[in-house]
């Protein structure tokens, strides 16, 4: 049915670690997910380590190399998985978001635990791309949390969806953190 047209806007949080990838035309996965507890591309980061790839990954993206974050999954993905490199890739919230409006975008907080994305510059890194097979022209665009994503008929009439936050910052919003100085802490869903 049609929903109440006072809905001002949608916004988005997420886990931020699963990664998807899809078909740019149609739309369509290209494979299954690999969910952020996934730990096949454990030797790979082992590896990347044993290079010396470690200190570049940690001043670029303040992450160590680690299977969680998504990066070495997208790297899988095209490795392993049959994934062509200039599909579209992106977390859960990238890939919610073209669903919704069809736009290739995603936020800062989760671009940052991607081991791709540079937190000083605020863009995809090309060494660590490069370091993956990762194209950046595959990657959704980086954009501010409290920004307008693109616009869905899903809920009826024309809503944004203006706004995204990876799972731990919407969860310290959500607790009324809104000031220097306050904090919350998340006990564990692994």
């Amino acid at each position: 049915g049609v929903v109440d047209a006072q809905i001002a806007a949608i916004g988005i949080t997420n886990q931020r670690e699963t990664v998807v990838a899809w078909d740019r035309d149609s739309g369509e996965p290209l494979h299954r997910a690999i969910v952020w507890q996934d730990r096949r591309t454990a030797r790979r980061c082992d590896e990347l380590r044993e290079a010396g790839h470690e200190e570049l990954v940690r001043e670029r993206t303040g992450l160590v190399l680690d299977p969680y974050f998504s990066g070495t999954k997208i790297e899988w993905l095209i490795r392993e998985g049959g994934v062509p490199r200039d599909a579209a890739f992106g977390t859960i919230d990238a890939w919610l978001v073209f669903k919704l409006t069809g736009e290739h975008a995603t936020d800062f907080t989760n671009a940052s635990r991607t081991l791709l994305f540079d937190i000083r510059e605020r863009r995809w890194d090309p060494e660590l791309c490069d370091l993956l097979g990762v194209d950046p022209d595959s990657l959704p665009e980086p954009c501010p949390s409290a920004h307008v994503y693109g616009e869905t008929s899903e809920f009826g009439g024309s809503v944004p969806v203006a706004g995204i936050a990876g799972d731990q910052q919407a969860a310290l919003y959500g607790q009324a953190c809104h000031e220097a100085g306050l904090g919350k802490n998340t006990y564990g869903t692994g």
